[in-house]
């Protein structure tokens, strides 16, 4: 017998309500009923309009800009909900904010991903939910369940139909490789690397390419797209290396600063995204293509609570 912590019941802060009414839509369940704002001070206040005694909880809250309004958001609410009586409490962060400092790289600096992992675990979590963490060893920053989610097979998806066999997948650096080779295997295509190297001090950084791309269509693989400077860079290497045409993707789209001028101005044709981060129209222009991860977050979420499993998402 399939055993589960009460009925679903789906609830968003402010940051993306649109990906969680898509994800309610999804499993067929109603948007969870809470008010997310804040008193003339600034200060965030939450209020739970319906009943969750003995339910399993899911929080969409991907902890995106403004990321510390988001993060306080979503503590915020996993207290109501404990205090409320909640069956199971499941924090869904799409986007895992403050996931860049996942270790020292010098003295006197913080781990600021485990001490978010501790503020959420100390909120009352009982399970995580993310996807494409910036760094895999996040979830060992936990001492409970975390559902580490792809966002390759959802962006594969979307070129494999407009591919030929004279494509070649892209990791922009060695760190990629990984996620470059599990797109590539999804769509038995080639991959090629992006070495970055700087000679010596004080001289300018080379970009050389690891693989055959000549007159090939290349597809530029990475988890985060932030200020585009990489990215456009490594594009425009690949054009001088003899590329036929440069596409990218990535799963986040955190796209500041002068992202949007950037990508824009570059020689990529097509970049596509995921909606783990809310866009605003300012940066939906015609090069930039979202694809939707509410299907698998909401199959993560129906088999979560049904005891299923999960692996099966991101074998």
């Amino acid at each position: 017998m399939k055993l589960r912590k009460g009925q679903i019941k789906v609830f968003s802060g402010n940051s993306h309500r649109e990906l969680a009414k898509s994800i309610c839509k999804e499993l067929d369940v109603p948007f969870g009923c809470c008010e997310v704002g804040k008193f003339s001070d600034g200060e965030i206040f939450v209020n739970i309009d319906e009943t969750v005694r003995g339910s399993d909880v899911f929080i969409i809250q991907p902890t995106c800009t403004p990321v510390n309004d988001n993060l306080m958001e979503i503590l915020i609410l996993i207290d109501a909900f404990k205090r409320a009586s909640a069956g199971r409490i499941n924090a869904v962060i799409p986007y895992y904010g403050y996931a860049r400092q996942d270790r020292k790289t010098k003295a006197r600096e913080p781990i600021t991903a485990k001490l978010i992992a501790d503020l959420l675990t100390v909120a009352g979590i009982d399970r995580v939910v993310s996807m494409d963490l910036h760094a895999g060893q996040i979830q060992g920053y936990f001492d409970l369940p975390v559902d580490h989610l792809s966002g390759v097979p959802i962006l594969a998806e979307y070129f494999k139909d407009i591919i030929d066999r004279e494509t070649v997948i892209v990791s922009p650096d060695l760190g990629g490789v990984a996620r470059a080779r599990n797109f590539a295997n999804l769509l038995d295509l080639p991959i090629a690397i992006i070495e970055k190297r700087r000679p010596k001090a004080n001289v300018s950084e080379v970009m050389n390419v690891i693989g055959d791309i000549e007159g090939k269509n290349v597809i530029i693989v990475d988890d985060i797209i932030d200020t585009a400077g990489t990215i456009t860079k490594a594009a425009q290497v690949l054009k001088n290396f003899g590329a036929k045409s440069v596409y990218g993707c990535a799963t986040h789209p955190v796209l500041s600063g002068p992202a949007i001028e950037r990508i824009e101005n570059s020689v990529i044709e097509k970049f596509v995204v995921t909606n783990t981060i809310p866009l605003g129209e300012e940066k939906l222009i015609d090069k930039i293509e979202v694809v939707s991860v509410a299907p698998i977050f909401a199959e993560a979420i129906r088999r979560i609570h049904y005891n299923e499993s999960v692996s099966i998402l991101f074998d």
